[in-house]
Parts: C-alpha cells; structure tokens; sequence
C-alpha cells in the first residue's frame, strides 16, 4: 500500500450512505463491464457463487450498508467504509470483529486499469462475494484474531498468508486452475495472467511456503499458491499459526523471483 494517495475518503451521511456522483457511478459500471466477462470464464466457481449471492448493482457503485444487510445474513458479517489507508493493527481489528474495511473512494478515469491503493471496486466487486462463504469469512476473522496478538515485528509475515490467499489465491477445479483471490477478480490483468501465464509459478499451499515468501504490490504476481480444496484453508485456521511465523522468521524468507523496485 502507497504511504500517500490522491483521493479522498467520502463521508457516510446518517444512514451510512454515500453520494456518489454520476460520474463515479459510471466508472463502477464500466469496470464491472470490463471485468465480468473474464471472471465468468476464470474465476472459481465459490467467487461466481458469492456473486450471485450479492447481486450488486453494475450500473452503480453499492452502498455498504446493503451489501452489510446480506452478508450479516449469511456469515455474519458487515462492511464499513474507511479512508483509502488504515494501518495493519485496525485491519487486524476490524477482521476479528467480523468487519471487512472498504475504501470509500473510487478510482478516476485516470487510474482505470490499475490503482496501487484499494479503491471500493476492488473492496466491494473482490472481496465481498468471498465473504458470502463460511469458510472464507471463518478464515478471515482468524487472520484478524492472530493479528490482534502478533507482536508488530510479525505483522509483515502474517499479512503474506492473507494475500497469497484471500487476495492472490487459486483454487483446483478438476483439472482446471481457477482465480479465487479478490486482488484477481478485480484486476483486468492479472486474472488471466494468474491463470494461464506460462510464466507464472503455481506452488502447492503450504503455509510456511506462503509465509517465507516475498511479494511486491505494484506487479504482476510471479508466484501463487494453489488451494486444492478450501478446506486448507480450514486447516490454516486451526494451525498454531504464531508458531509458523516463528519457524518461518528463523527459516527467514526465500530469495524475491522478482526484480527490485525502482527508485523514483
């Protein structure tokens, strides 16, 4: 995540709304124009099945609190919106208390195909059909309850299990490799690459792999993990997962696959 950004956050109004501008409401149905087709041939069938669940608006950017009144409904959870940047120990909090945190902004014209920083698109259009599902909302609240009692040190090698699954995850389908993680569903080119780049190295979940494994923001992912059932990620769940991140820490982490970012 930048350390700066250029938007603002927008302000609820005393039902928890927020008004959005035409224009806005615009960008959000030209992205999700954009971006369905490609998820409806290479996303996993849990997304599409949280998709329907949802049914958001396209033509509009969703309101929080209709998306809270559904999810509360079947997992128990609620989103709230937040600035563009919220740092690691109220991340951690809000997914303990079963609250998934959405950027209230919406990226420009100017940013359409790609914004460093998470916009409501990404928030909304990737992460909430994920959490439609027990096992994905169960696996988010215990990444929230770890983090809550990591030493900060840790946070760096915690949130690598977070964002090598719920963000950048695949998932088997048969003999088939599917995008399941948010920060795929929401990236025009990164969905397909995940999938089907011959580039790409696709390792096996292992979460002491994941938590000794570098990444970088700003690029394609040249390494993801692959989930051959979302019981794993139950399994994660159940782990002494400060224990791995002590083994992982004492293993230190592997050689980056990617080159260094350059300086500006």
């Amino acid at each position: 995540m930048p350390k700066d950004t250029i938007y603002t956050a927008k302000q609820t109004d005393a039902a928890g709304r927020i008004d959005y501008t035409p224009q806005e409401d615009a960008v959000w149905r030209d992205l999700v124009a954009q971006q369905q087709p490609g998820v409806d041939r290479l996303a996993s069938r849990l997304f599409l099945n949280g998709q329907k669940r949802l049914n958001l608006p396209s033509d509009r950017v969703p309101q929080c609190v209709e998306i809270s009144k559904t999810l509360l409904e079947l997992t128990g959870w609620q989103v709230a919106p937040v600035p563009a940047l919220i740092g690691f120990e109220r991340f951690f909090r809000m997914l303990s208390e079963k609250t998934f945190p959405a950027a209230s902004f919406i990226r420009s014209r100017e940013d359409f195909d790609y914004i460093e920083e998470p916009d409501i698109f990404h928030e909304i259009y990737g992460h909430t059909p994920l959490l439609t599902d027990p096992r994905f909302a169960e696996f988010s609240q215990t990444i929230g309850d770890i983090g809550l009692r990591c030493e900060k040190s840790d946070f760096s090698w915690l949130i690598r299990l977070y964002w090598f699954t719920i963000e950048f995850g695949l998932i088997r389908e048969g003999s088939d490799v599917k995008a399941l993680g948010s920060g795929l569903a929401s990236s025009p080119g990164e969905l397909a690459h995940s999938v089907h780049d011959p580039s790409v190295i696709r390792k096996p979940f292992d979460v002491i792999d994941i938590l000794r494994t570098p990444y970088r923001i700003d690029i394609n992912q040249p390494i993801y993990f692959v989930l051959d059932d979302v019981s794993q990620l139950m399994d994660a769940s159940n782990r002494d997962l400060l224990g791995d991140i002590k083994q992982a820490r004492t293993l230190g982490l592997h050689e980056p696959v990617y080159p260094p970012k350059e300086k500006k």
